[in-house]
C-alpha cells in the first residue's frame, strides 16, 4: 500500500512502507532549484553580513519561496538544524546539516557496497614454476592449480593442500613441453589441459588416485595458450570447447552429446574408457565425428590469442590480442550459415584481458595504455565509459557479477575495484605483494566463496572477503569508547578511538554533527555532561580533558597527566568540582575559581591516597558522600565536602579510616569520645583485616551507582550503592551500615562488567566482553538490610547480543514516554532498544525509526502515580522564575559565556543554599489535586521515613559527631492571667479633654509681618556669628596699622 504524496509538492511521489523512511524526508526530496531558492531567501540586504531566520520566520518563508512543502516539514527541519537550540539558524548552518546528511548516505552507502578484506596471505604450495590456472571443482568442492611444468595441486575447501603430482607420468615429455591452459569440463566431470606440443588433452575426474588420459587431440596447427568452456546447464549435452593459439587462429569444438561421449571412439578401441584414445583435427574438420563439428576464424592475423571465451546470452566467441588492429573480436553463426560474421573492436596499443558482463552487456578491456575501458558489444566504435586511475598498464580485469562491480589489476600491483554505474574507483587494495617487475600474474576471483587469487610466478596469494562485513552497519570508523544522552537536546553523543566525537538524534538515529581530531590522533577514553548539560568534557590517553560547547569550540583544557600519557576512565563534575580518575591511587581534582584560564592545572585532593590501587570509578549522592572503588575492590567513602574519607568498603571486609582532621578532633574532645554515638560505635567496632591485595582484578569495581531514587534507604536499612566489575559480579550496598547486602553472578565466565540503572532505579542494565546485555527488575530488590548476604539474583528480563564485541559503556535514558538503553561497544557500533522485547536499531543504519512509533512498554500506572507524589513534594524556589536561573547560571562549574557574550540558562533546576551539591530534601506540599494526594497511611510512612532519615544522615559526613536524641514530652503550660480575665488588662478608659490647638495664622498676615532674623535662627548660632564679626575686625584693624608703620 502506497503512502499517499506530500501536498503541494509537484510531481513527487509517496514512498510505500517498505521503501527508505529516509526518502521520505523533506530535505531528500528538494532539488537544486529548491536549494537555489532557500539560497536566495537567506541572502541579506548588505554584503558581507548573514541572515538569519527564526523558527516561525523559516517556517513561513520556506513554505511561500519553495512553493510546496507544510510549515510542520520545514519546522521539523528547522529543529535538525538547530542542533545547539540557538533559535535561529543560517545559511551556513543549513548547507552544512545537508551536506554531513549526505555525507552520512554516502558512507553508508559504501559500507553496504565496499567490501572488506582479510589479509593477504600467501598459500604454501609446491608449484616450481609459473601458475597457470586456478578453477574450483563443483562436484568436489575443491579447487585445482596447474603450474607450467605439469604439477597439479589439489587444495581442499578450507585451501589446504591435499596433494600434488604431474599431470603426465611421461616424465621425458614433460621436460620438452610447458603446460599452457586448463578449463574445466563440469558436466562430464573432465579436464582440458592444453601443452605446448600443440595438443589437448582430457583427464577423467572421477578416477581415483592420479586423473587418467581419455582422449588425446593432436594435429594443431597452432600451440592453443588459452582456452574456455561452456555448456548449456537446461541440456548438459549441449557445450563448447573454445580456444585460441600462437598463430592467431580461433577454434571452437561444438559437442552435441557430450554426457554420451566427447567423441565417438571407433569400433576396435571397444569398451575399455581407460585407453587412451587419440584424435586428429583434420578428423574433426573433415566431420568423422559426427557428435561434434569445429568453428573458428583467423581474424586476428598471426598475433598470439590472449583469452578467449564463448557468451551465451551474445551466442558469439570473444577474443583478444595486445595488438592495436582487431584487439577484441567477436564472432557468432547465423543460422544456416557455416561461416563466423565477425565484428572487430580496434584499442590502441591493445589489451592485456577483457571480461564480459551479461546483465549488463558489458564488456571491460584491461588497456595496456593504462585505462579500463567499457564497451557495448552491438556499438563497438567508442567505448561507453572509461575509467581511469591506474598508473600502469592493466593485466586483468573480471566482473563482480552480483555487485555489478569491477576489479582491475596493474603492472604495478594495484588492485582496484570499480562501481560501474558511476564509473568510479570504490577501493584502492596495495598490498604488499611480492616485489620484482618481471612475474606472470594469474587473476582469479572465486564470487561463490568471496576469494580473490592472483598468482606471482609460482606463489599464489589470497584475498579473502570478510563474512558479511559489506553489509554491516558500522555507527563509527572505529572503535566507540563512550555514549552519552543530552536530555536537553533530545541527542545521542558518541566517542571514538579515533578521537571523533559525532551527534545523532535520538528520535530517528540521524547524524547531525561530527567533530573530528578533538585529542590530536589520541584515543578518547570517557566522556560528561555538565550539570546544566551545555558543556561537553571529554578525556583523552593524551592526558588531557577537554571542554567543548556543541558549536565544536574549546573553552579550556585541563591537563591531567603530568608524565604524559594516562588512562582516564571516568570525569564526574559537581557544583563545586571536578573530579578525574584512572590511573593513579588518588583523584585529580579542578575547582571552578581557576576556570578563568584557558590551560588549567590539577590541585591536590585534600584526603590524599586513601586507596592501594588505580581508582577505576567514582559515584556521588547528595548531599555530600562520595564513592570511589579501585581495582583492588575497595570502595572509599568520602565527605565531599572536606574531602575526608571516614570507610572503606570491600567484599571481605570494611575498615574504619580517620583522616588528619578527625584525629585532631579526637584530641580536643578527650573524655567526650567514649560518649559517641551509635554511629562511630558501629565504625569503631570494624577492624581491617590483613589481606593480600587483588592483584588479579577479579574484584575490581569498573563502575558505582547510587540509588538516588531509594531516599528513605538510610531508615529501612536497604541498599543504596551498586557495584560491578571483576568476575562478571553484581554487589548491592548499605553505605550507613557499611554493610553488603547482595552478591550475585550476572554474567558467567565473561571477565569484567558494566553497568547503568535508571533514575528511578527499577531497572539494571549490564553489558560483558562479549557484546551481551542484559536487563534486571531491582525495584523491589535488597529493600531492606538482613544479616545473611543474599547471593540470589533479582529477576531478569531480558538478554540478549546487540554488539559482536565488547561493550564499552552503557546509558539508560527515557524519551517520549519510552525508557531507552544505549550501548556502545568496540565493534564500532551504537545501539539502541526497549526494555522489553523491542527492536535493536543501530545508529548508522539506512532506515531512520521513529521512538514515537515504536511499540516499547509505557512506564506503569503506579510508577508515573509515584513520580507525580514526587513532584507534589518538591521544594518551591525561594526566588522568583528569572532570579533561580540567574543563581543557577552564577553557581554552575562550567556555564560560561559564549563567543557571542550569551548565556545558557535553566529553568527547570532549582538553586538553594547548603550542604547539597546537586538536590535538596523534599517537603511535603498542600496540593489538593486528587491526583497528587497520597493515601493517609502512605503520608504517615513518609513523615516517619523523613525523620528517620534525617537521623541517619546527620551520622554521616559532617555531622556524624553529634548525637540526636529524641525531644522529651514538655509539662503542660498554664494559661497565662490575661487570658483567663482579660477585662482586667483590657477594659476600656474614660476619654480626657485634650488641649485646644492654637490656629495658625494666615498667610496674608505672615508675609505682611516684618522679617526678624533672631526669630528665624536659633541664639547659638547667632552669637557663634557675632563673635566671629568682632574677631575679623580687631584682626582687620592690627593689619592695617602694621602697614601704615612700614610704609612711614
Amino acid at each position: 500500500m502506497e503512502a499517499q504524496p506530500r501536498l503541494g509538492s509537484p510531481g513527487r511521489t509517496g514512498v510505500t512502507a517498505n521503501e527508505d523512511h529516509s526518502a521520505g524526508l523533506l530535505e531528500n526530496q528538494l532539488s537544486v532549484e529548491d536549494f537555489a531558492k532557500i539560497q536566495m531567501a537567506f541572502e541579506a540586504p548588505e554584503p558581507r553580513k548573514k541572515n538569519c531566520m527564526s523558527r516561525e520566520e523559516f517556517m513561513q518563508k520556506m513554505t511561500e519561496v519553495v512553493g510546496w512543502g507544510t510549515q510542520e516539514d520545514y519546522g521539523e527541519l528547522f529543529d535538525k538544524v538547530d542542533v545547539a537550540q540557538d533559535g535561529f539558524i543560517n545559511w551556513d548552518k543549513l548547507t552544512s546539516f545537508i551536506l554531513l546528511s549526505l555525507y552520512e548516505k554516502d558512507e553508508r552507502t559504501k559500507a553496504a557496497v565496499v567490501p572488506r578484506w582479510k589479509g593477504l596471505e600467501f598459500l604454501p604450495g609446491k608449484h616450481k614454476d609459473t601458475i597457470q590456472k586456478v578453477i574450483f571443482l563443483k562436484s568436489s568442492s575443491h579447487y585445482l592449480t596447474i603450474s607450467k611444468e605439469g604439477l597439479v595441486g589439489i587444495w581442499k575447501e578450507n585451501l589446504k593442500l591435499q596433494e600434488t603430482f604431474p599431470i603426465t607420468s611421461d616424465t621425458t615429455k614433460l621436460k620438452h613441453l610447458w603446460v599452457t591452459s586448463l578449463v574445466s569440463l563440469e558436466n562430464v566431470n573432465k579436464i582440458a589441459v592444453a601443452f605446448t606440443s600443440k595438443e589437448i588433452c582430457f583427464y577423467d575426474l572421477q578416477s581415483k588416485g592420479e586423473f587418467p588420459c581419455q582422449y588425446k587431440l593432436q594435429g594443431l596447427k597452432g600451440t592453443p595458450i588459452c582456452m574456455d568452456y561452456w555448456y548449456d546447464p537446461l541440456d548438459a549435452n549441449q557445450s563448447i570447447l573454445s580456444f585460441g593459439d600462437t598463430t592467431g587462429k580461433v577454434q571452437a569444438i561444438v559437442f552435441m552429446a557430450a554426457l554420451i561421449s566427447l567423441f565417438e571412439r571407433p569400433a576396435s578401441s571397444g569398451a575399455d574408457e581407460e585407453v587412451t584414445m587419440t584424435i586428429t583435427w583434420a578428423e574433426l574438420l573433415s566431420g568423422c565425428h559426427k557428435c561434434c563439428h569445429v568453428l573458428g576464424h583467423k581474424l586476428h592475423h598471426g598475433d598470439w590469442v590472449r583469452q578467449v571465451t564463448y557468451s551465451a546470452s551474445l551466442d558469439a566467441i570473444i577474443s583478444s590480442t595486445t595488438s592495436n588492429t582487431n584487439s577484441v573480436v567477436l564472432a557468432w553463426r547465423e543460422k544456416a550459415k557455416k561461416h563466423l560474421k565477425i565484428a572487430s573492436i580496434h584499442i590502441a596499443q591493445g589489451i592485456h584481458a577483457f571480461d564480459y558482463h551479461s546483465g549488463l552487456n558489458l564488456i571491460a578491456t584491461a588497456g595496456i595504455n593504462n585505462k579500463v575501458c567499457l564497451w557495448n558489444p552491438y556499438v563497438v566504435s567508442k567505448p561507453v565509459g572509461v575509467l581511469w586511475g591506474h598508473s600502469a598498464s592493466v593485466i586483468a580485469v573480471q566482473f563482480f557479477k552480483e555487485r555489478k562491480q569491477l576489479f582491475s589489476f596493474s603492472r604495478d600491483k594495484v588492485l582496484r575495484l570499480w562501481d560501474i554505474q558511476h564509473q568510479l574507483s570504490i577501493q584502492r587494495i596495495a598490498c604488499s605483494f611480492p616485489k620484482g617487475q618481471d612475474f606472470r600474474c594469474l587473476f582469479h576471483f572465486d564470487e561463490a566463496h568471496a576469494r580473490l587469487f592472483i598468482s606471482f610466478n609460482n606463489q599464489l596469494a589470497l584475498l579473502a572477503m570478510s563474512s558479511n562485513a559489506s553489509r554491516r552497519v558500522r555507527s563509527h570508523e572505529k572503535p566507540v569508547t563512550c555514549v552519552l544522552y543530552n536530555s536537553r537536546l533530545k541527542q545521542v553523543i558518541s566517542s571514538d578511538v579515533g578521537s571523533t566525537v559525532s551527534f545523532w538524534m535520538i528520535d530517528t538515529g540521524q547524524k547531525i554533527k561530527q567533530f573530528t581530531g578533538c585529542h590530536g590522533n589520541a584515543e578518547i577514553s570517557t566522556m560528561a555532561l555538565d550539570a546544566n548539560e551545555t558543556r561537553l568534557l571529554t578525556g583523552s590517553t593524551d592526558g588531557t580533558v577537554k571542554v567543548w560547547d556543541f558549536n565544536g569550540y574549546c573553552h579550556h583544557t585541563l591537563s591531567v597527566g603530568q608524565d604524559g600519557a594516562v588512562d582516564i576512565s571516568q570525569i564526574l563534575v559537581l557544583k563545586k568540582t571536578i573530579l578525574i580518575t584512572g590511573w593513579e591511587r588518588a583523584i585529580t581534582v579542578f575547582r571552578p575559581q581557576n576556570f578563568n584560564r584557558f590551560l588549567l592545572q590539577s590541585e591536590e585532593w585534600k584526603g590524599g591516597a586513601q586507596h592501594q590501587e588505580d581508582v577505576l570509578c567514582a559515584a556521588f549522592l547528595p548531599p555530600q558522600t562520595l564513592a570511589t572503588g579501585s581495582y583492588d575492590g575497595e570502595i572509599v567513602l568520602w565527605n565531599n565536602s572536606t574531602e575526608n574519607a571516614h570507610h572503606v568498603l570491600h567484599p571481605d571486609y570494611q575498615r574504619l579510616l580517620k583522616s588528619k582532621s578527625d584525629t585532631e578532633h579526637d584530641s580536643l574532645l578527650g573524655a567526650e569520645r567514649s560518649r559517641s554515638t551509635c554511629c562511630m560505635a558501629d565504625q569503631a567496632a570494624l577492624a581491617a583485616p590483613t589481606l593480600g591485595i587483588d592483584t588479579n582484578g577479579n574484584h575490581a569495581v569498573m563502575k558505582l551507582c547510587f540509588l538516588e531514587a531509594r531516599k528513605y534507604s538510610a531508615a529501612t536499612g536497604g541498599a543504596n550503592l551498586v557495584s560491578c566489575g571483576g568476575s562478571g559480579y553484581v554487589r548491592f550496598w548499605d553505605t550507613f551500615k557499611r554493610q553488603l547486602l547482595s552478591e550475585f553472578l550476572a554474567h558467567s565466565g565473561a571477565g569484567s562488567i558494566i553497568m547503568s540503572t535508571d533514575k528511578s532505579n527499577r531497572y539494571l542494565t549490564t553489558g560483558d566482553l562479549d557484546g551481551w546485555l542484559k536487563i534486571w527488575n531491582i525495584e523491589e530488590y535488597c529493600l531492606n538490610s538482613s544479616e545473611n548476604k543474599i547471593t540470589q539474583a533479582p529477576t531478569l528480563i531480558r538478554s540478549f547480543q546487540p554488539h559482536e564485541d565488547r561493550i564499552s559503556s552503557l546509558e539508560m535514558c527515557e524519551r517520549a514516554g519510552h525508557l531507552l538503553i544505549l550501548s556502545s561497544s568496540a565493534d564500532c557500533n551504537i545501539c539502541v532498544t526497549g526494555v522489553c522485547d523491542a527492536p535493536i536499531w543501530t545508529f548508522g543504519q539506512g532506515n531512520h525509526w521513529h521512538i514515537n512509533c515504536l511499540s516499547l512498554p509505557k512506564k506503569e500506572a503506579n510508577l508515573i502515580e509515584s513520580e507525580i507524589q514526587e513532584e507534589s513534594m518538591s521544594v518551591k524556589p525561594l526566588f522568583s522564575e528569572e532570579e533561580s536561573c540567574l543563581e543557577q547560571t552564577e553557581h554552575s562549574l562550567l556555564n560560561k559565556k559564549n563567543k557571542d557574550g550569551s548565556t545558557c540558562k535553566r529553568r527547570d533546576q532549582i538553586v538553594t543554599d547548603g550542604n547539597d551539591e546537586r538536590d535538596v530534601f523534599p517537603v511535603p506540599s498542600t496540593s489538593s489535586s486528587p491526583r497528587c494526594q497520597m493515601s493517609v497511611k502512605k503520608k504517615q510512612q513518609v513523615v516517619g521515613l523523613c525523620a528517620s532519615a534525617l537521623k541517619a544522615c546527620y551520622c554521616e559526613g559532617t555531622f556524624r559527631l553529634l548525637s540526636i536524641r529524641g525531644l522529651k514530652e514538655l509539662p503542660q503550660v498554664k494559661k497565662p492571667a490575661l487570658l483567663l480575665h482579660p477585662e482586667k488588662f483590657f477594659s476600656e478608659e474614660p476619654e480626657e479633654e485634650h488641649p485646644q490647638i492654637p490656629a495658625l495664622p494666615l498667610l496674608s498676615e505672615s508675609l505682611k509681618a516684618v522679617f526678624d532674623e533672631k526669630n528665624l535662627f536659633p541664639k547659638e548660632i547667632l552669637d557663634r556669628e557675632r563673635k566671629v564679626k568682632e574677631l575679623y575686625q580687631e584682626t582687620s584693624g592690627e593689619v592695617g596699622i602694621k602697614r601704615n608703620k612700614k610704609q612711614s
